[in-house]
């Protein structure tokens, strides 16, 4: 016999929890890579040639990186449903 065929389309709802626990996951990897960034800033000094990057302006995108994941993270927390989890636990 012909097993039952599951649905094609999921519920609009559970569809975007679905993504936002993809993106809550994939953001430490987001915070890594652009923590990587200053290690290609190339500068170069009056002279021509490749400097260092300066530390201070390193300090403050790092910085800057991790108040803009630490606002990103408490957005996804906050649109992540904490009622749809309990009520799937609810019903085994």
């Amino acid at each position: 016999m012909r097993e039952r065929a599951t649905p094609l389309f999921l519920e609009r709802r559970s569809y975007r929890q679905r993504r936002l626990m993809d993106a809550a996951r994939l953001l430490p990897l987001l915070g890594v890579l652009l923590w990587l960034i200053p290690l290609l800033w190339p500068q170069r000094d009056p002279a021509g040639e490749v400097a260092a990057v300066s530390t201070s302006s390193a300090i403050l995108y790092i910085f800057g990186v991790w108040v803009l994941l630490a606002l990103i993270a408490l957005f996804v927390s906050l649109m992540l449903d904490s009622k749809a989890e309990t009520a799937d636990d609810g019903n085994v």
